[in-house]
């Protein structure tokens, strides 16, 4: 029997475009919807801009625009992006809509009624400049956990510990840098604990025929949580606040991470209401149907205890499975705006690099465990010239030529005795592609590919049909081994059809043989008339490679920055500001000796915190990892330059570590960190390879 499906992604979240590291989930879950349809099974694919929150009200204003048309037109070029990769969705949404809104009260009503949401007033940081309380995402400081510093107010990105924005230690306001203040406030918890048997039946497979929800790594991970104790969940925010009112809270809004994931079903009941799919076919807590989230490793939390245990406490079914990937790496570091890795999914598309060589290249890695995939832009040109168009697309171009030329385009009758044994080799390989398809191993898919195409490729090259056709006599014989060699071309594009579906849809016009479904792959073709050959692929080009990384540099080019106010006295500089902003260049620069040069003690230094200084339009304080040397706080003239500091963390930086320290009005500055540029805007960080540690010498 066919399944139902119904198969969402992580909401890409509204204050930005699309880059290569989203691209990696949503191309694992459509390659896994497509696989799912060739087998025969009713899939329905949905997902939604994420559109809620204190960052898009502000990004928002920001941009002099209403969240509304902010996010509009976010929404616009996500769908864009999405349909240029073929991640093909059923219905696009977004979680400022009406049928959002409708089940997210529905869903908080029925728990309220249940018993599972509480109120009490707590203690919550407040930004005393902004005047306003502070969403987690705006408060920074040491997870209580691992001690890593600038981890974000609800969840640790090194560890993955939760966590109340209160416990964080050292905590500052991303905002305007201040020291938060506690203050009172009545919030609504969702009460967590009160689903631990669920949620431990839920992870035995108990509501899914015994089926894992996920991978043994991620479950393992989910039950360390669970053991350790479930907490309440804060689901509500104070105004000022883009979202829902909570129906009965004056002046409390939804948390955007309990909407958000409601999404899902709002964009599925949005399709519904236009389509003659019902809602309640497969999200009614008796349903046979399954319901599959692809998501990234960095929010399982949420999807793996909070999501299941709203589902089930406002009478809806479970999720069946959580289908978890890692992050994207390129070069093999995490993606760098100054080494242009910093790669826009539009910046991709307008180098002229095809949208499936890049499907490919994630599916030769992606398997059920999720780990992180490395996108190395050389092994990427390798990876696709040599495997999609050496060994795939050059089967057909060396053969189909010749069987137009001799044989009016149509292919022999049936296959000769040997041709059979390795068709049969050929099906014995392609007969496990369905089932590694849905247990998400790609990778597997792939190297099952690449090793049925050398299969063929190696025997096209012993039989050689370009001396065949020299011969006139040997017609029969190259009829035989150039039609075996497309109906082998033709099984190939069966097997990749969900990864590359666009060339694939070009394969089967030219051989005009829809592929519908795994099986119809396995047909033989015989007598069967092609279409004349176009090529399909050409060879990726390196200069195109570097084009885009060319262009992704662009991205690091300063903010503009706001005019400084307008002062009645210009105060005097410091000595440490006047350094740090320097003036245009003398005609020549003046030479110095060896002696000179090596009195300075120009070390690397990571930025761990970089911030706006109160009361200088000028300045920025950076806090530095200096390896040995501990860390450094240094004030630095260019704020013109970066108007959004928290972006430069984690950035390598080159600082002189020999300058003696210096007290200003704002602190002491313990060195100067290099800059290139003509001052004020024009000022652009000196940076290091990620493989130089702090504190290493410049030599």
């Amino acid at each position: 029997m066919s399944r139902r499906l119904l198969v969402t992604n992580a909401l890409p979240y509204a204050n930005g475009p699309l880059h290569l590291g989203h691209l990696l989930g949503y191309i694992q879950a459509d390659v896994w919807v497509r696989a799912q349809r060739m087998q025969g099974n009713e899939t329905i694919y949905v997902c939604a801009d994420d559109a809620h929150g204190t960052p898009i009200m502000l990004a928002a204003e920001k941009a002099g625009l209403s969240p509304e048309t902010y996010i509009e037109g976010i929404r616009v070029g996500h769908e864009a992006d999405f349909a240029a990769f073929g991640v093909a969705f059923d219905h696009y949404h977004s979680t400022h809509s009406e049928e959002n809104r409708e089940l997210a009260s529905l869903i908080y009503t029925l728990l309220r009624d249940g018993g599972y949401i509480g109120r009490r007033d707590i203690q919550q940081l407040y930004d005393p400049e902004k005047d306003m309380f502070l969403p987690d995402r705006y408060i920074k400081g040491i997870c209580p956990n691992c001690k890593t510093p600038d981890q974000y107010g609800d969840n640790c990105e090194n560890c993955g510990a939760t966590y109340a924005p209160t416990d964080l230690i050292n905590p500052y306001s991303v905002m305007s840098g201040a020291t938060p203040v506690l203050r009172d406030s009545e919030h609504y918890f969702f009460e967590l604990g009160k689903f631990e048997p669920l949620l431990r039946d839920w992870f035995a497979g108990k509501f899914t025929d015994g089926q894992p929800v996920a991978n043994s790594g991620v479950t393992a991970k989910l039950r360390e949580w669970l053991d350790s104790g479930l907490k309440d969940w804060d689901i509500s925010r104070d105004a000022p606040y883009f979202g829902f009112p909570i129906p009965d809270a004056p002046g409390k809004y939804f948390y955007v991470w309990l909407d958000a994931p409601v999404g899902y079903l709002a964009s599925f009941k949005a399709l519904c209401d236009r389509t003659d799919l019902h809602f309640e076919d497969f999200l009614a807590p008796d349903s046979r149907a399954e319901l599959h989230h692809f998501i990234g490793k960095d929010i399982i939390n949420f999807h793996g205890l909070f999501w299941p245990a709203m589902l089930h406490g406002a009478n809806f079914r479970t999720p069946t499975a959580l289908h978890v990937n890692g992050y994207l790496m390129v070069n093999g570091a995490k993606m760098s705006k100054s080494r242009g890795t910093f790669i826009m999914a539009r910046t991709y598309l307008n180098s002229g690099l095809n949208p499936d060589f890049l499907r490919y290249y994630f599916t030769t890695m992606l398997s059920d465990t999720p780990v992180d995939v490395d996108l190395d832009l050389k092994t990427f040109e390798e990876r696709v010239n040599s495997h999609l168009v050496g060994k795939w697309v050059n089967i057909a171009s060396r053969t189909a030529g010749f069987v137009h030329k001799y044989f009016d385009g149509r292919l022999a009758p049936a296959f000769s005795a040997e041709e059979q044994e390795l068709w049969r080799e050929l099906l014995s390989l392609y007969g496990d592609v369905p089932a590694l398809y849905n247990s998400g191993e790609f990778a597997e898919v792939a190297r099952r590919f690449v090793t049925m195409a050398d299969m063929v490729n190696g025997y096209i090259a012993a039989k050689a049909p370009w001396a065949m056709a020299k011969d006139e006599s040997r017609r029969d014989e190259l009829h035989q081994v150039c039609s075996f060699a497309l109906a082998a071309f033709r099984l190939l594009a069966g097997l990749l059809k969900p990864v590359v579906p666009a060339t694939v849809e070009a394969a089967e016009r030219f051989l005009a043989a829809p592929i519908n479904g795994f099986d119809d792959a396995r047909a033989e073709l015989h007598n069967h008339t092609i279409n004349a050959f176009e090529p399909l692929l050409g060879r990726i080009d390196p200069k195109q490679v570097e084009a885009m990384v060319e262009a992704s540099k662009d991205s690091l080019a300063p903010a503009e920055s706001k005019p400084a106010p307008k002062k009645t006295k210009e105060p005097a500089k410091t000595m440490t500001e006047a350094s740090t902003a320097p003036t245009a260049a003398p005609e020549a620069p003046a030479l110095i000796g060896i002696d000179d040069f090596a009195k300075l003690d120009l070390r690397i230094g990571k930025v761990t915190a970089c911030e706006f200084v109160d009361g200088s339009d000028k300045l920025l304080r950076f806090e530095l990892d200096a390896g040995p040397l501990g860390t450094r706080q240094i004030f630095s003239g260019i704020r013109a330059g970066y108007g959004e500091p928290e972006k430069l963390l984690g950035r390598n930086v080159v600082f002189i570590a020999n300058l003696a320290p210096r007290k200003m009005r704002f602190g002491v500055s313990e060195g100067m960190i290099l800059s290139a540029g003509d001052g004020g805007s024009d000022l652009f960080l000196l940076d290091a390879d990620q493989g130089a540690k702090p504190g290493a010498t410049v030599r």
